[in-house]
């Protein structure tokens, strides 16, 4: 499969890029894909959540009524959870919700998200460009002569360039990364992929099984 290759005033440029069918064109696996995103939200979260337990409350550990002769059930302690300010029972406690998954796992995963940007339509091949200074007007013009400009992108890079990822860091809907740092989530979150440059062969070199 072949894609045309944008120049940066939105027209094409005239070059054409031959797509992988290994990376690209796979019969995409929604399991795989599934996995890979659960994995890397489980690793985004802290697991700093605690709470405290009957011993770890500040009260005064004296017996609340006497054992007997009250006319109601026996306490201990106001350290109880069935008091406000009690502790608590079975509460969270700090532990990692990181969890194993395969290398090829996450490769199918990767494969299987670039595949459906292909056949929606929603992937755009961009020719290498460059930044002397930081220029967000400038970013945003060539977002607009892609014509997703108003749409959740993810441009993707060879290698980290500096201008063009403080020319995108202020805006909402724009993400820029290198091939490096892809993930399934970022392919499967943004609506639209536009790679730049040497990106494809980088993918091709990573995800290709040969």
């Amino acid at each position: 499969m072949e894609l045309s290759v944008y120049k940066i005033d939105g027209k094409e440029s005239g070059k054409k890029i031959l797509l992988d069918e290994s990376v690209f064109g796979v019969t995409p696996n929604d399991h795989a894909i599934y996995l890979d995103v659960k994995q890397y939200l489980a690793n985004q979260r802290q697991g700093t959540h605690k709470t405290k337990e009957r011993n770890e409350v500040a009260y005064s550990t004296k017996k609340i009524v006497r054992q007997k002769g009250s006319g109601g059930a026996r306490h201990g302690s106001i350290k109880a959870p069935i008091y406000v300010g009690g502790g608590r029972i079975f509460g969270p406690k700090p532990h990692t919700y990181e969890f194993k998954l395969n290398k090829k796992i996450k490769q199918l995963a990767r494969r299987s998200a670039l595949s459906y940007k292909v056949k929606e339509e929603a992937l755009t091949l961009l020719e290498s460009f460059n930044f002397e200074t930081p220029k967000t007007k400038e970013f945003i013009a060539i977002c607009k002569n892609l014509n997703v400009a108003d749409k959740k992108v993810l441009m993707v890079l060879p290698e980290n360039n500096n201008n063009i990822y403080l020319s995108s860091r202020n805006l909402q809907r724009i993400k820029v990364i290198t091939s490096a740092e892809l993930t399934t989530y970022d392919i499967v979150n943004a609506a639209n992929l536009v790679l730049v440059g040497e990106t494809v062969d980088v993918l091709n070199k990573q995800l290709g099984r040969a």
